[in-house]
């Protein structure tokens, strides 16, 4: 179920006089109850992610189990950990799109040197193609999006490395 149709069927089991909604399907269950005052909503719960792996169980013949705790190595850091660069944001929701068409080259790529009125994307809402511009002169280190994904208002796309 997407998000958007969550949201529409919470906007009408508040408008209508129903205390409580449940639906299932393909194994998801949405649960709404009114009577508290709040509309709320459950999800299937997703699974934790461990910070720490476990290392098997040694059971001695005489004492309780024994637990070793094995550190999960840390993932290397990326360009986007760096505070000296600068993020380009979106300005608005919409979809993001790296070149001015499909067969058109990309405005810019990681290396790429910019200056701040260059366009770097386009972000189409409501079929209004947005330019965005830099707002910065330096060079493009990391794309954080992927051409043609919805971006939310204020979602880094860019990585810069100020001029």
């Amino acid at each position: 179920m997407k998000v958007q149709e969550i949201r529409e069927l919470i906007k009408l089991v508040d408008q209508s006089g129903i205390d409580e909604f449940i639906f299932e399907s393909a194994g998801s269950k949405l649960k709404m109850r009114k009577s508290t005052g709040t509309t709320t909503y459950a999800a299937a719960p997703e699974a934790p992610k461990p910070a720490v792996q476990q290392a098997p169980a040694i059971q001695h013949a005489d004492s309780t189990p024994e637990v070793q705790e094995v550190p999960v190595p840390e993932a290397p850091k990326s360009a986007q950990s760096d505070s000296s660069l600068h993020k380009i944001t979106s300005p608005m929701v919409g979809t993001f799109y790296e070149s001015p068409s499909p067969d058109a080259d990309v405005y810019v790529k990681p290396g790429s040197k910019i200056k701040s009125d260059s366009v770097v994307c386009i972000v189409e809402a409501m079929k209004l193609f947005n330019e965005i511009e830099a707002e910065i002169d330096g060079e493009i280190v990391e794309i954080l999006v992927k051409d043609g994904q919805l971006v939310e208002y204020g979602q880094p796309l860019f990585l810069v490395k100020p001029e």
